[in-house]
């Protein structure tokens, strides 16, 4: 889990992260809010805390602006202030859980810290016999099949980045480079939106490069490459062309484990 915190004082700062180090979480400290909002722009994260009284933009304009970027992202508000959930527009009060109050309560942190946790979903991939993706027991719609594919390939990178050159080659490669460009910029968009839908911040979208985040995803794909067990029989995302190119490979573990 990937979470945010924002609030121009430094001893704040400081207390709070005397509080969440010893949580097993990636965290990102800012001063500026705006500086905030443009690593929230570049990056996937799973919450926000931030202050409410601050210079230059305050916590209640930055978390409007986040939710623009990441429609589902929970916030948790830092402050001195008397204020409650019946105080914000309803825009930002559904994606609020709540308010930490200064000075910092570690029981209260780890509270909202918990409930962060409850609602990231985990993506659930079978990729043995054909690619699909389930969230809470029911199938993944993706807008189109490419993005589906384009989402799969990049699955089977396991966490290394894909290059827009690499996905055209691999899923475009009948078409000149500038219609390839566009209908990769397209499935990029439909996938993006697809997560968005599903409210799971797992990809990394920089220019002509995808990453993914593995954090809230599990895989039989995955699996199997680390323990050799698991439901492989010969086929793997077998309306792909691509995925003909991973079976030798697959079938070398199956033979390991036989031997």
């Amino acid at each position: 889990m990937k979470i945010v915190i924002i609030d121009d004082e430094i001893l704040s700062l400081q207390s709070f992260l005397s509080e969440i180090i010893d949580y097993d979480i990636d965290y990102k400290f800012f001063k500026d809010g705006n500086i905030a909002l443009d690593y929230i722009r570049k990056n996937n994260i799973d919450a926000i805390f931030t202050d409410i009284g601050m210079p230059n933009i305050d916590g209640l304009n930055l978390a409007e602006k986040a939710i623009t970027i990441h429609p589902n992202i929970p916030l948790v508000f830092i402050t001195g202030m008397a204020i409650t959930i019946n105080d914000l527009n309803d825009k930002i009060k559904a994606n609020t859980i709540g308010f930490m109050y200064k000075p910092y309560n570690n029981n209260q942190l780890r509270e909202f810290i918990n409930i962060i946790k409850k609602r990231t979903p985990i993506l659930y991939v079978k990729m043995f016999d054909v690619f699909d993706c389930f969230v809470d027991g029911k199938i993944v719609s993706f807008s189109s099949a490419k993005s589906k594919e384009l989402f799969a390939l990049l699955i089977t990178y396991n966490g290394k980045s894909l290059t827009m050159n690499d996905a055209i080659s691999l899923l475009w490669g009948n078409y000149d480079i500038e219609k390839a460009k566009i209908l990769y910029r397209n499935a990029v968009f439909r996938l993006r939106r697809t997560l968005q839908d599903i409210s799971l911040n797992c990809v990394d979208f920089k220019r002509a490069m995808l990453t993914l985040d593995k954090t809230h995803i599990q895989c039989d794909y995955w699996d199997f490459l680390k323990t050799g067990e698991g439901p492989y029989h010969g086929e793997f995302c077998k309306s792909y062309d691509w995925s003909i190119d991973y079976l030798y490979e697959l079938d070398k573990i199956v033979e390991k484990r036989r031997n």
